[in-house]
């Protein structure tokens, strides 16, 4: 599960704001001065950080510069009421990735924070090669699949798509958002292609299709790998 920081000392922003995270898939931290969430950036290890860049005791840029200077890779998203271009290149000399001006509508934040997550895996090196749930092994090199040991035959679209939750396991995504990013699809269309592959990875590599463990539905939403 990818984790978030949250540095803000608005607490009408901060509890909307984890709370959508925490329903999307994201294990989120919540930071409510610039020493805080300094402190907690330095100590522990988290996938991201959203930085409000005014803040009571150590401001955003201050925060910022100090992470980099440490080594700490975690894409930043800095969160500000600022608009001026002059505050948003300062910002993003500091260190940041993404600037987000207050206020902002909450789907372009969320939209911000998975390309950024993506951004960063391609650009850490260390993409996932072989990954194991249950008792399936998945070789992404060779887009091979075993299960308790005998080799599982997928379709293209099928190992394309596990491979896809997989690379975001413990993230919600929405039938539009899997049709776009394995199907290709610009557009919602009326068509149950998702579902009827999700039926296929279950009946293939869950323990009880019936009742899945790691292909999980999100009621009216699109589904969630939890392995």
């Amino acid at each position: 599960m990818r984790r978030i920081l949250i540095v803000e000392d608005e607490i009408g922003l901060v509890v909307p704001l984890a709370d959508r995270l925490r329903a999307e898939g994201y294990d989120v931290e919540a930071a409510m001065d610039g020493q805080t969430g300094l402190q907690r950036g330095l100590t522990n290890t988290f996938d991201l950080i959203l930085l409000d860049l005014m803040l009571p005791k150590l401001s955003g840029m201050q925060i910022c510069k100090q992470l980099r200077q440490q080594e700490i890779g975690a894409p930043i998203l800095m969160l500000t009421a600022r608009s001026q271009v002059t505050d948003k290149v300062a910002g993003l000399q500091s260190g940041a990735d993404d600037y987000l001006t207050k206020p902002f509508d909450m789907r372009e934040l969320l939209a911000r924070v998975a390309a950024m997550l993506r951004r960063h895996q391609t650009k850490s090196g260390e993409p996932l090669t072989t990954y194991t749930f249950g008792d399936v092994q998945v070789d992404m090199q060779r887009s091979a699949v075993v299960r308790s040991g005998e080799a599982v035959s997928l379709s293209t679209k099928e190992f394309q798509l596990l491979r896809h939750l997989i690379e975001r396991r413990g993230v919600i995504l929405s039938r539009e958002q899997l049709l776009g990013d394995v199907w290709g699809y610009e557009t919602a269309t009326l068509t149950r292609t998702v579902d009827v592959h999700i039926a296929w990875l279950r009946q293939k590599l869950e323990p009880n299709p019936r009742s899945p463990e790691f292909f999980l539905t999100v009621r009216g939403t699109g589904y969630k790998f939890a392995g």
